[in-house]
């Protein structure tokens, strides 16, 4: 992560030293470097300088207000799987024409906030969720922009559970089914087609599987000319990976290449809904070291960080480097599982780490600014942790610390 450094052996993100951070706002905290979200994003657009193309950040990735703000500022439009996220790219001041909606499961509320703001296109995923487009479109006496979800049966080479361009995964349609869909749509007077969209997991370290998609994809562009249904853009999705540990993910130069290579000489604006890449490495959680225990030969530190806080290595026993913020700490490094107090054998943000710290020590879980807070629950009752972003003036809060009164505000006793 390049916004890490050391000063006097204590890690700090953008010149901002982060025990002083911890010391500010407590733990577990999260922290942003608004920076490296910025070179990402202009890094991405550089690369595909040369031709149409609209970045439109996925903002499960990292939904802090503050966060879309920074990324509107930059022009990204946004892509979107839930009307709560629509509300949120509002809010932080995203123009609606440039918010994509994709997912699986849009519910008629969702549709119908999405067409009366005016969304940039929806990315259709079933037969069933056209019929209720044109439905909602038709009673609102709209014209709905629209691409469908094609599903192109290509293997990301992914973890199983963010793969999702497979046929047996619940996403999109199959290139045949799409035909028939396109048909239908171009044939109403309530929707207006757009484009074709896919998108087939995340995380991916090697362009080949971007490049069979897109081979996929274009297959059905030339079928729907052929039916003389024009496309006016291909919506690639995301996925593009980052390192955790020692992957090598293609740079954004090497990815634009392949792809406008296999694109040839066609016009089409691209459409990117890049989100790991553009804020994971951005961000870390920090995380103080409650106890020291050795239990049958093996060591543990229990921080104060847990599964509801980072709930990636549970779930896709996913790697993130764990550091001590402060390197002066004396004492032998030694092999031990970093673990939360929440009652799960899962509750772990690392195993077999080899450590200098003991209680008391501050910890930084690296590349944790994608799927980290936007994952986190309040399972055990645990309040969610603050977030802050590290802009040129300094560090500053984005999310206050949850409290229980937080927790409890929605619930009834008396049932009224």
């Amino acid at each position: 992560m390049d916004s890490l450094s050391r000063v006097g052996g204590v890690l700090c993100l953008d010149g901002e030293r982060l025990d002083a951070l911890a010391e500010r706002f407590g733990t577990p905290l999260y922290v942003y470097s608004a920076a490296h979200v910025e070179a990402r994003y202009r890094a991405f657009d550089a690369a595909f300088a040369g031709h149409p193309h609209r970045i439109c950040y996925a903002v499960k990735a990292n939904s802090n207000l503050a966060v879309l703000r920074l990324l509107a500022g930059l022009g990204a439009g946004f892509d979107i799987v839930s009307g709560g996220e629509l509300e949120r790219v509002l809010r932080a001041g995203g123009a609606p024409g440039s918010v994509v909606f994709s997912g699986v499961g849009k519910t008629r509320a969702e549709i119908d906030r999405a067409l009366e703001v005016g969304i940039g296109c929806f990315n259709v995923e079933s037969a069933a969720e056209l019929d209720r487009l044109e439905s909602a479109a038709r009673a609102a006496g709209v014209r709905a922009p629209m691409s469908i979800r094609v599903n192109p049966d290509v293997d990301a080479a992914t973890h199983p559970y963010i793969s999702t361009g497979l046929r047996e995964n619940k996403f999109g349609v199959s290139v045949d089914a799409a035909r028939d869909l396109y048909r239908r749509a171009d044939a109403s007077d309530a929707l207006e087609v757009l484009g074709v969209d896919c998108h087939i997991g995340s995380q991916l370290v090697r362009v080949e599987p971007f490049v069979a998609a897109l081979e996929r994809v274009l297959e059905l562009v030339d079928r729907l000319a052929a039916d003389g249904i024009g496309i006016r853009h291909l919506d690639l999705g995301g996925g593009l990976g980052i390192r955790y540990r020692d992957e090598a993910p293609p740079e954004p130069e090497t990815y634009a290449a392949v792809l406008l290579e296999t694109l040839a000489d066609r016009e089409l604006e691209l459409v990117f809904e890049p989100g790991r890449w553009l804020v994971g490495e951005a961000g870390v959680l920090l995380t103080r070291v409650e106890y020291d225990k050795t239990h049958e030969g093996r060591e543990f530190l229990i921080v104060d960080a847990a599964m509801n806080d980072l709930l990636r290595p549970a779930l896709y026993q996913a790697w993130h480097d764990i550091v001590e913020v402060d390197a002066g700490r004396s004492g032998p490094q030694r092999s031990v599982d970093v673990v939360g107090p929440v009652c799960e054998s899962a509750d772990f943000l690392g195993r077999e780490r080899s450590l200098a710290a003991g209680a008391g020590d501050l910890l930084a879980v690296t590349s944790a600014g994608a799927y980290g807070f936007g994952m986190a629950s309040n399972y055990n009752s645990r309040n969610r942790a603050a977030e802050v972003l590290v802009t040129d003036e300094g560090a500053r809060l984005v999310r206050r610390r949850e409290t229980l009164d937080d927790q409890l505000a929605c619930e009834l006793l008396d049932g009224n």
